[in-house]
């Protein structure tokens, strides 16, 4: 107990002791401050350089201790980084402290400071600082040129997404200075009034050859920029490896990933180290390098690989075995020998590698779509026996080798072609034919599929043809059709008959394929059956014969079946009983046809069935052709005969009658429906394809109708196009067509009669009456005194006369029968020298002037008696000449004829001689000269010649006159 209390009281002593010095320690200053401080300033790093020195240090004393920093902006008091350095400090040793600026050095003046103390980490207590050294300025600002403006930093490069502080230094007065990154301008903030700073934050890869800052005043020039360099990101090589071909070379290989994207001398560049012989060599390719393998055959390599630019460092490493990373070269000099037609030997040489290595080649062989692969141990030479071969085949060999020991990676592939040899086909073709009865000769239309390449075993040059007649005891036909036909036509001198068919290529025959050929009996009488078609193809079936068969065949075309189409056919087994016909080449909406024989032992086909169908069924795509016939006012026939419905893209059931009305009235066998253009119409249903005429009935009469026939099938109908448009007519139209038509057929018959006879009636019965001024007598008067004389004159013409005749009262007769009695001529216009010289004269011939004898009116020159007093009287003016004349010459005459039995005959002068006292007409009577006809009808009435017992017969004669004078 004693002890205890000795030894607490010597420890309580002790520490008393301690405090007391450590009181008089920070009573005084510390020995060891910081001396000698110099700031220097790397403006291409921007950045501070600090170095300083530690006095009073004994040569074998050795501290830790700490520097506390300061550094301040523009002004002493506007402090902005403080930073403890901790370092061990031995005697007479310089200490260096370096710091870097966001801020372009040369954007702000920069002071700084510091001061020390001892790390006293392990003795408790507050940690004891000196005094602080003196303020130390860095001002690059003064040692820039005589330029008005100025922009850092200059040529900065940093990394993609980095954050980039610019600023502008003006030395002007203006503070109207724009910046512009990219020609996008910044905004930044003042930080004294020469001087603007701009923050970038993250900034972007642009180009290679970095991105444009640049500034401008307001007024002037005196543009200023800098270029700042971004580089992407610098990344870790990836896949490093390391291999060799020959145990001489090692080939190391990389991805660099992305490149920086800087120019070629800012660019990251690789080095290569290995540490177990610690050599190093820069390498020239940025994904590949070379590394020659140590003479004293090492086996172990550790390798470092280091990328860097100017930014930052990227290392991997790798380590291996030398033997473990052998990869060989190719294999050469590959060739084939003994080639035949179903083998063929190939040799090969390899690369050594070492006298003891042994290498594993393998050996592959590409043919016919079929892909063999073989293993082969090599030191020097390899060869291989391919075996199994197909004749006249092309194949590719090639081959590869690796380690056989320590297995690293395949050598490249080496790779040769070569062709096998010709030999006979081994397969007969495969044939079918088309039997026709053409003007009672067997027509036979021969197919064959061309054999395969695995069949032909080589090219088919011909396929030979021979036909033996079954009825003939002898002889048979020989033919060769050169390849690549296809097929041929024969025509038979009889049905019956056996046909062998072959091919032949350069080195043998082929077995023969057998046909028998007769006469198809029965083809008609199967039933046709419709088979529906499948997304897998047409399903098949039919009865098994009961009779021994060596097999079906199945064959199928498009419809229609002529002309030929592509016929196709499937030879079954003998057990088969159904099948599914499937082929690229069938087409939705075309109908196929299939007929299923059975082949008999004597190698005669029996046809068993008979399938039609589509793959698949479309509506039809258009309408048929409709001839509307028998229009009534209540009905009408629709018609379609020419459309055919085995062509169409589906089976049809049937049609659909659409008929539109203003009524909208549907009859019994007619149901309303609604087209997809809302009209609502009725629609008849024809369930009968072959029904191909329709009678729509039920009509009103004088109505507007449209009508549609349309066919419908199990996937829909044809297009609702444009409706045919009819109007029934009135209900007694036809009664009055029937009527009318007759009627005005006769008389356009009459009225075209009539036009073609027209002159004729004409003449007959309305004759033109004579116009003087019209005459042509006119054209025959050579007037000297007057030639443009219109009017014919009297006296150019000869007179006419009167006949007057007599005849009993109550009794007619003709001239013949009054020979006694002669006829007075009264010389209406007497001329001069009537029989000398006769003038022109007018022929008024009208039948209607004798009413006793017509046939006394003829035209011709009359003569007058001789009695007759010559007259030189002119063109008779007046009635009073006329008168006079018949008082002197005729009167008595006249007078004593009684009345009723007397007649007046006008006879022109130039008339006949033909009635009258033919005795006293001259015998030689003068010609008449140019006699023109002049018909003019005048009408003389036979009271005027009555004899004058009053003044009325003057009246008479006066009238007479004047009718002859009207009509002159």
């Amino acid at each position: 107990m004693a002890l205890f209390s000795v030894s607490k009281t010597a420890f309580l002593l002790a520490f008393l002791s301690l405090r007391t010095y450590q009181s008089e320690v920070l009573s005084e200053p510390l020995p060891w401050a910081p001396e000698s401080l110099k700031v220097s300033v790397n403006t291409t790093s921007q950045s501070l350089h600090l170095q300083w020195t530690v006095h009073n240090l004994a040569h074998h004393q050795e501290f830790r201790m700490v520097f506390q920093i300061e550094i301040s902006r523009i002004k002493t008091s506007n402090v902005i980084w403080v930073e403890n350095y901790t370092t061990t400090v031995k005697w007479n040793q310089v200490l260096h402290w370096s710091w870097e600026s966001k801020l372009p050095l040369e954007c702000a003046k920069h002071f700084i400071r510091m001061r020390s103390a001892v790390d006293a980490a392990k003795t408790p207590g507050p940690r004891v600082w000196s005094s602080w050294s003196s303020w130390e300025e860095a001002d690059v600002q003064n040692s820039l040129g005589q330029d008005l403006l100025f922009v850092f930093p200059k040529d900065k490069l940093v990394e993609e997404g980095s954050n980039v502080t610019i600023c502008y230094v003006s030395k002007s007065h203006q503070n109207n200075i724009s910046c512009y990154l990219e020609g996008v301008r910044m905004q930044g903030e003042q930080l004294d009034p020469n001087v603007s700073v701009f923050n970038l934050n993250h900034v972007a890869f642009i180009r290679e050859t970095g991105t444009n800052i640049y500034c401008k005043p307001g007024q002037g020039d005196g543009i200023k920029g800098t270029v700042l360099f971004v580089s992407k990101v610098l990344q870790e090589p990836k896949d490093f490896s390391c291999e060799t071909q020959d145990l001489m070379t090692l080939n190391c290989t990389w991805d660099p990933g992305s490149d920086t994207g800087l120019l070629k001398q800012l660019s990251q560049s690789y080095t290569l180290f290995e540490s177990f012989s610690g050599k190093k060599i820069l390498c020239k390719h940025k994904s590949w390098c070379l590394w020659q393998v140590a003479p004293e055959s090492q086996d172990m390599y550790n390798f470092t690989l280091t990328a860097e630019n100017y930014l930052r460092k990227r290392s991997v490493h790798l380590l291996f075995h030398l033997t473990h990373r052998v990869h060989p070269m190719a294999p050469f000099n590959v060739l084939f020998k003994n080639v035949n037609a179903t083998s063929a030997t190939m040799t090969w040489k390899v690369h050594a590698i070492g006298k003891y290595y042994t290498l594993l080649c393998q050996v592959e062989l590409y043919g016919e779509g079929k892909v063999t692969q073989h293993n082969v141990s090599v030191k020097v030479d390899g060869v291989h026996l391919f075996s199994g071969l197909e004749p006249d085949t092309e194949y590719l060999a090639q081959v590869r080798c690796a380690n056989g020991d320590h297995f690293w990676k395949w050598s490249e592939w080496t790779h040769q072609n070569f062709t096998t040899v010709e030999a006979a086909p081994s397969e007969a073709p495969d044939v079918w034919r088309n039997v026709k009865i053409v003007q009672g000769r067997c027509v036979v239309t021969l197919f064959w599929k061309p054999l395969s390449k695995l069949q032909a075993h080589g090219k088919i040059l011909f396929y030979n043809i021979v036909i033996e007649y079954l009825d003939r005891t002898s002889g048979s036909e020989v033919l060769s059709i050169p390849a690549p036909a296809s097929g041929t036509e024969l025509p038979l001198n009889q049905c019956s008959s056996q046909i062998r068919i072959t091919a032949s290529n350069s080195v043998g025959t082929s077995p023969a394929s057998v046909l028998v050929v007769s006469r198809e009996p029965g083809n008609e009488e199967v039933e046709e059956e419709r088979v529906k078609g499948t997304e897998d193809g047409f399903p098949l079936s039919w009865n098994p014969q009961p009779r021994h068969v060596t097999g079906y065949l199945v064959e199928w075309c498009e419809q229609p079946r002529d002309p030929p189409c592509d016929l196709q056919w499937k030879n079954l087994g003998p057990n088969v009983t159904s099948t599914v016909v499937s082929s690229d080449a069938f087409r939705p909406g075309v109908r196929y046809n299939f007929r299923i024989y059975g082949i008999s032992t004597e190698r005669v086909p029996c046809l068993l069935a008979r399938k039609t169908g589509y793959s698949q069924e479309l509506a039809p795509s258009d309408n048929p052709q409709v001839v509307m016939t028998n229009l009534t006012s209540h009905s009408f026939t629709l018609s379609w005969k020419n459309y055919s419905t085995e062509s169409q893209p589906s089976f049809i059931q049937g049609y659909h009658v659409y008929l539109k009305s203003k009524a909208g009235r549907c009859h019994s066998g007619s149901e309303k429906a609604v087209l997809s253009d809302d009209a609502v119409c009725c629609k008849y249903k024809i369930d009968n394809p072959e029904q191909k005429t329709f009678v729509v009935e039920n009509l009103q009469p004088e109505s507007f109708y449209e009508f549609l026939v349309t066919p419908y099938t199990s996937v829909g109908e044809g297009p609702h196009d444009a409706f045919a448009k009819v109007t029934t007519p009135d209900e007694y139209s036809p009664t009055l067509i029937r009527i009318l038509l007759p009627t005005v057929f006769c008389i356009l018959l009459i009225m075209i009669t009539c036009y073609l006879k027209s002159q004729w009636m004409k003449e007959k019965c309305y004759p033109d009456i004579p116009d003087p001024y019209k005459s042509s007598v006119l054209s025959l008067i050579k007037s000297k005194e007057n030639p443009h004389l219109t009017i014919m004159n009297i006296k150019d013409c000869v007179p006419d006369s009167i006949e007057v005749l007599n005849k009993q009262e109550g009794t007619r007769k003709s001239f013949t029968e009054t020979e006694s009695t002669k006829p007075t001529y009264l010389y209406l216009l007497p001329t001069e020298k009537r029989y000398s010289s006769p003038g022109p004269c007018i022929c008024f011939e009208n039948f209607t002037y004798n009413q006793a004898a017509s046939d006394s009116a003829s035209c011709g020159h009359v003569p007058a008696p001789p009695k007759a007093p010559p007259s030189q009287l002119g063109l008779l003016t007046s009635p009073e000449n006329l008168l006079k004349a018949l008082e002197k010459n005729y009167m008595n005459s006249l007078g004593e004829i009684p009345a009723g039995e007397t007649s007046l005959n006008y006879v022109s002068q130039l008339a006949s001689p033909m009635s009258g006292d033919m005795s006293n007409l001259p015998k030689n009577p003068p010609e008449p000269a140019l006699c023109s006809e002049y018909k003019m009808q005048m009408a003389i009435p036979l009271g005027l010649a009555s004899p004058p017992s009053s003044g009325s017969s003057s009246l008479s004669s006066i009238t007479l006159l004047d009718e002859g004078e009207r009509y002159h």
